[in-house]
């Protein structure tokens, strides 16, 4: 299962990459496909606090795959890594929201 934590890990270097992206960007930087980014109030603010979120996602997601590791093809214990994926994911949309919320200019 060495393979399957590789393929993880470099799934994880891509979110790593689109934090430092998003970090970096003199443009608000965009969240969701397909969206336009939005107005906000302090955009070196905003990107850094989006580019933390998919930091600390890829830090979760990382430690998610260690099981594989450990574990043998097929077994039980691979709800764990799919599990907290899922519920980081709705953790990362959720962060978002507030870091929207803070920042977005008002209307």
């Amino acid at each position: 299962m060495i393979i399957a934590f590789i393929i993880w890990s470099v799934i994880t270097l891509v979110l790593i990459v689109i934090g430092i992206i998003s970090w970096r960007s003199e443009k608000p930087a965009g969240f969701f496909t397909g969206v336009k980014p939005p107005e906000v109030n302090d955009v070196v603010k905003y990107n850094h606090s989006v580019g933390t979120i998919w930091f600390v996602y890829a830090g979760l997601f990382e430690i998610f795959g260690v099981p594989f590791l450990f574990l043998k093809q097929n077994s039980a214990g691979f709800i764990i890594p799919m599990l907290g994926v899922v519920f980081s994911s709705i953790g990362l949309a959720v962060a978002y929201t507030f870091v929207l919320a803070k920042y977005q200019k008002k209307q």
